[in-house]
């Protein structure tokens, strides 16, 4: 069976955006604004703040039926403990993130650059994973330490994805380690700040169909969101997927 496609920004909340994407539409409607041109969206205010379980109620009731998301998870275990001592965090996420029920497909678990590989604490995270199985996981390395077979057995071995990671600033691990493909794209001239080109494009497209027809879910999300361009190449990426070229 085929698998899904979910293509979309990361984040929605851009002042960049105000004047041109959302031209003419209400702040608080932005949200309702991004579901009917996506087919999914990854929160990214969720990485610096947590939330309450209401506001993700919310976010869930102004998104369409068929809408996902994806939750990249706050930093304070990524960041700050480094994934030391994971299961009372990923809890912590787990109930809250509860609120967007069924809309909920995935989490995003981002290192930091200067993290280097760590597998027994990359075990220990996998492990206490278990944890919350409603959800898929994918988990974004920025250093290339993490970029070897043991790294990749270990996240094979707990359905856990690689996320490709397309920046200026870090290198990108392409590695497929499930049926789960999760990708986000920075920007790959000047990270967050430039334009994914027509044939830069059509390359993902070809990588996405590819994916879906191995019978992965294939979540892309676009962060290069400094001067707009992000919405643009989610849209025509969608575009792309849809039509087959």
């Amino acid at each position: 069976m085929a698998g899904r496609a979910f293509i979309g920004t990361s984040g929605w909340i851009y002042d960049a955006w105000r004047d041109d994407f959302y031209a003419g539409c209400r702040a608080k409607d932005w949200l309702r604004f991004c579901a009917a041109r996506f087919t999914a969206i990854e929160i990214n205010a969720t990485h610096y703040r947590l939330q309450s379980v209401g506001t993700f109620r919310r976010w869930r009731d102004e998104t369409p039926p068929q809408f996902r998301f994806a939750v990249k998870a706050h930093r304070y275990l990524t960041h700050n403990k480094k994934l030391k001592d994971p299961l009372g965090p990923i809890r912590l996420e787990r109930d809250r993130a509860a609120g967007l029920g069924d809309k909920l497909a995935a989490v995003l678990w981002q290192l930091p650059r200067n993290f280097h590989r760590n597998l027994e604490r990359l075990e220990g995270f996998a492990r206490a994973l278990g944890a919350w199985r409603r959800a898929r996981h994918a988990i974004e390395f920025r250093h290339p330490s993490w970029f070897d077979g043991e790294v990749a057995a270990c996240l094979a071995a707990h359905r856990i994805a690689v996320c490709q990671s397309d920046a200026a600033d870090w290198p990108l691990w392409d590695a497929v380690s499930t049926d789960l493909v999760y990708v986000r794209l920075h920007g790959h001239e000047l990270t967050y700040a430039t334009n994914y080109s027509e044939p830069e494009l059509r390359a993902w497209a070809r990588k996405v169909r590819r994916w879906t027809r191995e019978g992965r879910d294939v979540h892309v999300y676009f962060d290069n969101d400094a001067y707009g361009d992000a919405p643009r190449n989610a849209a025509r990426l969608i575009a792309l997927v849809s039509r087959g070229r």
